[in-house]
């Protein structure tokens, strides 16, 4: 069995070389027409471009071959397509954050093979889970502190130490999605039964569902306090999902389905800011030079690129205010068309099928919820944004994964990344082994 896990290993690890290669040289080629489009010349540092690009996703590759050898082959080569799609059309937008973007996917890169180098077994981290609760509720808590707390375009979502500026709640989502997990597989089954009576539910006794309500109610006060909705729409994602799951109780999503939609009511009625979305998502032409601005600028984008869009570099995407971070899909869309959009959202879909099977097989209960929250927090967060783009839903203001500017979305999604692929390496074993162990289970009933 451990030969055929061997060659399962090497079979997926020299697919997935083939992949990352594929995705180099397509970003590699997406800069050379960005250029082309924009200056009508091949830029001059294409050569080193390649090898940085191909040196980043080799190591990557080279580093999942020996620490998660037998992990799905898709996840690495779908995250660095997508990086390496949103450098070129930041780089297009503005080179000086292209460089500054640079950076952070070296960086990235280095945690994520950090990750994959400490964390060895995922089930590890289920007994730190109290420890990851207090460090995600600290990080939460970090922009509200005097000095170090920064406002950045009306949220309070930012840090400052020194010259470093960061968003610690793109941690915090890990650190709390670790927790939930490690506090649901320890309570489940107190959550399937449910032997507290409140009207037509069942619930748990309020003393084991206190830690847990108590994170989920914390994280989205103190969200809702920095006015980074957001974010708050995340967490709150995040918990439903993973409850759902560890309890097996449709009960639980529909009452939290209807408690979302009676917050989102109360929100709106309540705060200025979202009225301000949401007035801007459904009457976007009352006011389009003003606070919808950014959203018609977008529309318009979306409809000039067509089904094959305007070319790399041959559109007008700077027209969008923060058009390398919340509206990084605008830019892909007017230059991409419709094309390169339903591609971007293929690889995100691919992404959430890879994460999905490896919750399906994880060894572990607690795995299988960890597996489940991540892929929920990547495939959420993807829909939240692109949906505020095209107008499914009121603009929200997080990041696309792995595609927008930002250091702290950037660092955090690659040690999400790195985690998807401990638990997907963790998986091949239970299938490699699982005719024995059935073996076994025949013999012993006999």
């Amino acid at each position: 069995m451990k030969i055929k896990a061997f060659f399962v290993g090497r079979q997926r690890r020299n697919g997935e070389l083939v992949l990352v290669v594929l995705g180099g040289l397509v970003t590699t080629g997406a800069y050379v027409l960005a250029s082309l489009g924009r200056l009508a010349s091949i830029p001059a540092d294409i050569v080193p471009f390649l090898v940085v690009v191909l040196g980043l996703l080799v190591a990557a590759h080279i580093a999942t071959r020996f620490l998660a050898a037998e992990a799905d082959g898709l996840l690495l080569p779908l995250a660095g397509l997508l990086n390496g799609l949103g450098y070129v059309f930041i780089a297009r937008l503005d080179e000086g954050l292209a460089a500054r973007q640079a950076v952070w996917i070296f960086l990235g890169i280095g945690l994520y093979i950090a990750t994959l180098w400490f964390v060895r077994r995922s089930r590890d981290l289920q007994t730190y889970r109290y420890t990851f609760l207090l460090i995600g509720m600290g990080l939460l808590a970090m922009p509200m502190l005097p000095v170090i707390g920064q406002t950045v375009n009306g949220s309070r979502i930012w840090v400052k130490l020194g010259p470093v500026n960061f968003q610690p709640g793109e941690f915090a989502k890990l650190a709390l999605a670790i927790f939930f997990a490690g506090y649901l597989v320890d309570k489940r089954e107190l959550f399937k039964v449910g032997t507290w009576k409140l009207g037509p539910l069942r619930l748990p006794e309020p003393k084991h569902a206190a830690p847990l309500l108590l994170a989920w109610g914390a994280s989205l006060l103190v969200m809702i306090a920095q006015k980074d909705l957001g974010t708050s729409l995340l967490f709150f994602m995040l918990f439903l999902v993973v409850l759902w799951v560890g309890s097996e109780r449709l009960g639980f999503l529909i009452t939290g389905i209807v408690l979302f939609m009676g917050g989102a009511f109360v929100a709106w009625t309540r705060f200025d800011h979202v009225q301000v979305r949401v007035d801007g998502w459904l009457h976007p032409w009352d006011d389009p030079l003003g606070k919808s601005y950014q959203v018609v600028e977008a529309q318009f984008g979306l409809a000039s690129g067509g089904l094959t869009g305007s070319g790399p570099g041959r559109g007008y995407p700077q027209r969008v205010p923060f058009a390398e971070t919340d509206f990084i899909f605008a830019t892909i869309g007017e230059e991409l068309g419709l094309l390169g959009g339903t591609a971007v959202l293929m690889a995100f879909v691919l992404m959430v099928g890879s994460g999905l099977r490896a919750a399906l097989g994880a060894t572990t209960p607690f795995a299988k919820l960890l597996a489940t929250g991540l892929t929920a927090l990547l495939g959420i967060q993807a829909f939240i944004i692109i949906a505020g783009v095209i107008r499914v839903l009121p603009l929200t203001g997080v990041t696309l994964p792995f595609v927008s500017y930002g250091g702290s979305s950037l660092l955090a999604n690659y040690a999400l990344l790195a985690l998807l692929v401990r638990i997907s390496d963790e998986q091949v074993d239970r299938a490699v082994d699982a005719p024995k162990r059935s073996q076994r289970r025949v013999k012993a009933t006999l």
